[in-house]
C-alpha cells in the first residue's frame, strides 16, 4: 500500500467520522425542535423557528463538507425538479378535488381545527407559514440533509439505506402532531374511537410511507424543488379542502 492510497484511506475515514457526527448532531437538533415547535413555543413562532432550525441543518451539512447541491438545493436547476413537482401538484389537486366532490370522502376533510379560520387567515396558512414553516424545514431536513449525512442524497443517487432512515425519522417527526389530529379530525375520531396510540402508530407507518414518496420526487426531479412543491400541494391543498368545507 502507497502512501498516498493510505492518506486516501486516512481521509476517507475522517469523512466518514465527521458525516456520522453531523448526522447524529441533526437528528438531536430535529428532536429538541419537535418538542419546542409542539409543546413550548407559542404559535406566532412557528415560522421564525423552524425557518432557523432550517438554517442551521444547512449549516451542519456544510461544515460536514457538503454545499447546497450536495442537500439538493442546486439553485441554477430549476427545469426539471420545478416540471416534475408541478406535475405532481396538478395530480394532488385532482385528487383532493374528486375527495370533496364524492360523499363518502367529504367527511374526511371535516377538521375542527379550521372552523374559526378567516379568508386572510387561510391565504397566510396556505401561502406563507405552511411553505416556510412546516415544508422548507421538513424537506431540508428528511429529503436533503439526513439522507446526505445518512450516505447518499436523493436529488443525485438513490440508496435505500439513507431513504428508510431518514423517512422512518419523518414518521417518528409526526408523533407529537397526530394527538391534535385526534382531536380535531371527526373522521379519524369516529374511526379509530379517540386512540392517540393507535392513531400516533398509524401517524408514524403513514408518513414514513409518505417520506419515501417524497425521496421519491426529489430523486425523480433532481432536486428538493420536486419534494418540496408536491409536499406543500398536499399540505396546502388539504388545508382549503378542511376550510372550504366548513365554510
Amino acid at each position: 500500500m502507497t502512501l498516498a492510497t493510505i492518506d486516501e484511506v486516512v481521509e476517507s475515514r475522517t469523512a466518514a467520522t465527521t458525516r456520522r457526527r453531523a448526522a447524529w448532531l441533526a437528528v438531536g437538533l430535529l428532536v429538541v425542535s419537535n418538542v419546542m415547535s409542539n409543546r413550548v413555543l407559542p404559535e406566532w413562532a412557528y415560522l421564525p423557528w423552524n425557518m432557523a432550525m432550517a438554517g442551521v441543518l444547512i449549516l451542519i451539512a456544510h461544515r460536514a463538507g457538503f454545499d447546497f447541491s450536495g442537500v439538493g438545493l442546486a439553485f441554477r436547476r430549476w427545469h426539471r425538479p420545478v416540471g416534475v413537482g408541478l406535475i405532481l401538484v396538478a395530480c394532488t389537486a385532482i385528487v383532493f378535488a374528486i375527495g370533496l366532490v364524492l360523499p363518502a370522502t367529504r367527511d374526511a376533510f371535516v377538521d375542527a381545527r379550521v372552523s374559526g379560520i378567516s379568508f386572510g387567515n387561510m391565504l397566510f396558512q396556505v401561502l406563507i407559514r405552511i411553505p416556510l414553516g412546516t415544508v422548507l424545514l421538513e424537506e431540508i431536513a428528511f429529503r436533503g440533509v439526513l439522507p446526505t449525512l445518512f450516505g447518499a442524497n436523493p436529488a443525485l443517487t438513490w440508496r435505500w439505506g439513507p431513504v428508510l432512515g431518514a423517512s422512518a425519522l419523518f414518521g417518528a417527526w409526526h408523533i407529537l402532531p397526530s394527538s391534535a389530529l385526534t382531536n380535531g379530525n371527526s373522521a379519524v375520531h369516529q374511526m379509530f374511537g379517540g386512540s392517540m396510540v393507535v392513531v400516533a402508530v398509524l401517524a408514524v407507518a403513514s408518513t414514513m410511507l409518505v417520506g419515501v414518496l417524497l425521496c421519491l420526487a426529489c430523486y425523480v426531479g433532481r432536486g428538493l424543488k420536486a419534494s418540496m412543491l408536491v409536499h406543500w400541494a398536499t399540505n396546502s391543498l388539504g388545508f382549503v379542502a378542511a376550510w372550504f368545507v366548513l365554510h
